[in-house]
């Protein structure tokens, strides 16, 4: 048997790389990489800036010409970085190497020194996780986040008056409409959304044990914390002012956490959908040449839903041992964060091709009214609720001295099916007010929706 050519490990980069391919802009080790380069660019512009040490401020094209090494990143600097690795065997150091091979290449040797300047690995690291993570979520995880809530509450506002048997425990129950349904999981996932939208990106900038040890003995009259929380907040992140070697990762626990909690609510609507689709309430929309199996050519198979619960329980196990894992460092450091966070993307991955295949899924499906309403007309004990509830509220009223209108009404209806001639018939019969009587007479299963369409307004 002949060996394959390289071939991707994970299916997100072989098989769905189409539809998470984006996130590798920013979760990559190359993503990575040009992160770590643009905080050396920019710890260089901003000690040139104060004149540290007697260096002179870089002009508009000196600046504009290095920060050009960032913008203009690709893969000669991928591979020469590789190389750069291979021998320091310090993912950290090789960056410091490439960018002062750049300073040489821009005629600024002189400032050569003050690239990586008193800075341990994880004031660059702790920076550019937090830079990729953060584009990552707000350029391509949130927005299509809100494409799934956006279709998921356009379908809540179509179907907001499609009555229908609800099913509590499995069982047939009061009615409501798919829309109010629909609009219960957009409500939940949007304010998961802010939550998310909210997520403070913390950066640390302060020396091998958080103490700015080797800054003060470099230069001592230097106000320091303020420095790095200027440098830290120039790249758009929050300062953190109290930490050991490392940025704590508290911020990242909280996001993970916040994230795998909208997978498992995803993950809700999915199995759901996937239910509704079963009983028949969902029609699935033939698509041009696809197969639903391999030998019975009748079906049409729910994949985009089976495949995002597959996904999104992944997603929520990476993203949970990161959680976890990453607010634990022995002492003031130690490196299991290092190979844990290299899997932020894993995690974020599957939620994206997860949210890619509902958003495809919800395109797919078209809503069975005339089934709905056959299901709803097949259930008329649902209504037991209602009369029984009426005649409460007319014994306290004084018009009715029905005793344990509860009971009454479980003897009638509790494991059987009543039909509306049974129910109407059981009304008439009732010692309450001829209004209540009325209500009653008139109600059906497919009326019983109480202010369920009105509910959707909810959404906003």
């Amino acid at each position: 048997m002949t060996s394959l050519p390289p071939q991707p490990l994970s299916p997100l980069d072989g098989r769905y790389r189409s539809a998470v391919g984006a996130l590798g802009e920013h979760l990559s080790e190359a993503g990575l990489n040009r992160a770590r380069v643009h905080v050396e660019v920019e710890w260089l512009i901003a000690q040139t800036d104060r004149g540290f040490f007697g260096s002179s401020a870089l002009s508009d094209e000196q600046k504009s010409r290095l920060r050009s090494v960032v913008t203009e990143f690709g893969q000669v600097d991928i591979d020469e970085l590789a190389g750069l690795e291979a021998t320091t065997r310090h993912d950290v150091k090789a960056v410091e190497y490439y960018v002062r091979r750049r300073l040489e290449l821009l005629g600024l040797d002189s400032i050569a020194e003050l690239t990586h300047f008193a800075c341990t690995s994880e004031d660059i690291n702790n920076l550019s996780y937090a830079i990729t993570v953060r584009d990552a979520v707000q350029q391509v995880w949130l927005p299509k986040y809100r494409r799934v809530i956006d279709r998921i509450a356009a379908l809540a506002v179509e179907h907001r008056d499609a009555a229908m048997l609800s099913r509590t425990h499995g069982q047939p129950a009061t009615p409501s409409t798919m829309g109010k349904e629909l609009a219960v999981f957009a409500h939940r996932l949007s304010r998961i959304a802010a939550q998310v939208e909210a997520t403070e990106y913390l950066g640390k900038f302060s020396g091998a044990t958080g103490t700015f040890s080797a800054h003060v003995v470099a230069a001592p009259d230097v106000a320091w914390p303020t420095v790095s929380r200027e440098f830290v907040e120039s790249l758009g992140l929050t300062w953190n002012p109290l930490t050991t070697q490392i940025e704590s990762h508290d911020w990242q626990a909280e996001l993970y956490a916040r994230v795998s909690h909208a997978n498992r609510v995803l993950h809700n609507l999915a199995t759901d959908i996937w239910t509704y689709i079963s009983l028949g309430y969902f029609r699935q929309i033939p698509q041009a040449g696809a197969t639903g199996s391999s030998t019975m050519p009748h079906k049409i198979n729910p994949i985009r839903f089976e495949n995002a619960e597959a996904n999104l329980e992944l997603s929520s196990a990476v993203l949970d041992s990161l959680a976890a894992t990453l607010v634990t460092s022995r002492m003031q450091r130690d490196l299991t964060d290092s190979s844990a966070q290299r899997n932020i993307g894993v995690g974020f991955g599957h939620s994206l091709l997860a949210l890619d295949n509902i958003e495809r899924g919800l395109g797919e499906i078209d809503l069975d009214t005339a089934l709905l309403a056959a299901d709803l007309d097949d259930n008329w004990e649902v209504l037991g609720e209602a009369i029984q509830t009426v005649i409460r509220a007319e014994v306290v009223a004084g018009r009715s001295s029905i005793t344990d209108p509860y009971a009454l009404l479980k003897e009638l209806t509790r494991g059987k099916r009543v039909g509306a001639a049974e129910l109407a018939a059981f009304v008439e019969s009732l010692e309450i007010g001829e209004d209540a009587k009325a209500r009653l007479l008139a109600l059906t299963p497919g009326g019983y929706t109480g202010i369920a369409s009105k509910l959707v307004d909810e959404l906003g």
